[in-house]
């Protein structure tokens, strides 16, 4: 009858012989279906237990089924609803769905139809709990262990959400630190293979001469040490999703049996001479820029062009904005877990240190610093003096003194357009930089392609 999972169904009908037909049909397809004959049932059973859907009769001997939808409408959970209206009394169906009904069906009832309603509310009951899942989490700011509620992070959840459900390799790129492998578990557990496995390598932390074996396995005998045959990472991986960190330190001659594997599907082990199908999706991270490691021909080119197939580039933590506090309460409360005297939280002149501080390390840098300010903390708050020296010897310009340093331009004291103030301020940050771009964009927390982009437009 449907392609939906079973849910629990409320079928509130007076008429004995359709409830029978009504109730055998829903159960044939599966769902755990309770029968009531009127409204005063119907409310006792939701009292108890809250149904998935509910159909029921618009005309009823106790009362009218629109009320019995204005009951649910006021439920937290509400659960589906199709009413069943005689054909003479279309209007009243109209006016259920006004009411907030999801569907309605006519006697005499066509079972198709019913089986059509049914599974389009069920579907449509999916949709809004995806949408309502995925709206609570921005607004949390967390996706699969992910904290992050700035816009470079909203974008990333959402493409992350997208290429989630495709099959094809994906290739993450970013700094040292930001979540890479983190990003990659997203994807997992986004995706239909959630319930497989995933594998993780190194592909750096491997020696070149054991790396073949690790990802192929070998066959017993295939070398000195091999007394039996052994499962590759990739084997052990099928139906799930392998993840081969630190692509760009991979030898070149594993590259190829890579690529290999990536065209055919297959895996050879070493020393084997049969090929393994094989069911996996590949995600290969990197904090190299690939391009240049092909133009220097430490990478295969149409290797690089095949793990590419999805793009992901994860930002770094500088161009977060609004994120380091949200990380920060997230540090804490996991190593509060694990303290008798929790940490609250962190002074504002520690935060403005940190707000400072272009973090090259990253998340990972961030997580070890809080946790070493809460080593060293005996009161209930991150002070100054309890984060690394890098960090304390940051110059703090005193808010009252800002406008010395920088006055908005302003005509004969006129207020000016926001892109005036924009322009004028990118031009002061560059000044204090002495022209460093990257340093520029680290500060302004933007890309370097935005600036640049932004520069050639202010030359035109």
């Amino acid at each position: 009858m449907t392609k939906s999972p079973p849910v629990d169904v409320l079928l509130v009908e007076d008429d004995p012989d359709l409830r029978q037909l009504l109730l055998e049909e829903l159960e044939d397809a599966g769902h755990r279906c309770t029968a009531c004959s009127g409204i005063q049932d119907a409310r006792a059973f939701l009292q108890a237990q809250l149904p998935q859907l509910i159909v029921s009769d618009l005309r009823l001997p106790d009362g009218n089924g629109l009320t019995l939808l204005e009951n649910v409408k006021q439920l937290p959970l509400k659960p589906g609803f199709i009413a069943i209206t005689a054909f003479g009394t279309i209007d009243q169906a109209v006016d259920a769905l006004k009411r907030g009904a999801d569907d309605f069906l006519t006697k005499p009832l066509d079972l198709d139809h019913l089986r059509l309603c049914v599974e389009r509310t069920l579907q449509r009951q999916r949709l809004q709990e995806e949408v309502a899942y995925y709206r609570r989490l921005l607004d949390e700011g967390e996706f699969h262990g992910m904290i992050g509620g700035s816009s470079a992070m909203r974008q990333l959840f959402a493409l992350l959400r997208q290429i989630a459900q495709a099959e094809g390799p994906v290739l993450i790129t970013g700094e040292s630190g930001v979540g890479k492998e983190l990003v990659a578990r997203a994807l997992h557990n986004e995706s239909p293979r959630r319930d497989k496995p995933f594998v993780a390598i190194n592909c750096g932390g491997i020696p070149a001469s054991l790396l073949e074996s690790e990802l192929f396995g070998h066959a017993a005998g295939a070398f000195t040490g091999a007394d039996k045959a052994r499962q590759g990472l990739f084997a052990a991986a099928n139906g799930g999703t392998v993840l081969l960190d630190e692509i760009g330190e991979m030898p070149l001659e594993m590259q190829s049996s890579l690529l290999r594997t990536l065209q055919d599907g297959r895996v050879r082990p070493v020393g084997s001479n049969r090929e393994q199908e094989l069911d996996v999706r590949i995600i290969a991270a990197t904090n190299r820029q690939l391009t240049e490691e092909v133009s220097a021909g430490r990478f295969r080119e149409d290797l690089y062009y095949r793990l590419e197939t999805f793009s992901v580039e994860v930002p770094p933590l500088r161009h977060r904005a609004g994120d380091l506090e949200r990380l920060i309460s997230h540090h804490l409360k996991q190593l509060n877990l694990r303290r008798e005297q929790p940490v609250e939280g962190i002074s504002a002149e520690a935060l403005l240190r940190l707000k400072a501080y272009p973090f090259p390390g990253n998340v990972r840098e961030l997580a070890n610093m809080i946790e070493r300010a809460v080593t060293f903390c005996a009161g209930q708050q991150i002070e100054v003096e309890h984060l690394p020296e890098r960090v304390q010897s940051i110059a703090i310009t005193p808010l009252d003194t800002f406008e010395s340093r920088w006055q908005p331009p302003m005509a004969e004291g006129q207020l000016v357009p926001l892109e005036t103030i924009e322009q004028d301020y990118i031009r002061y940050v560059l000044q204090q930089v002495d022209g460093n771009k990257r340093r520029a964009a680290e500060i302004l927390g933007i890309g370097r392609r935005t600036l640049y982009r932004w520069l050639d437009s202010d030359d035109e």
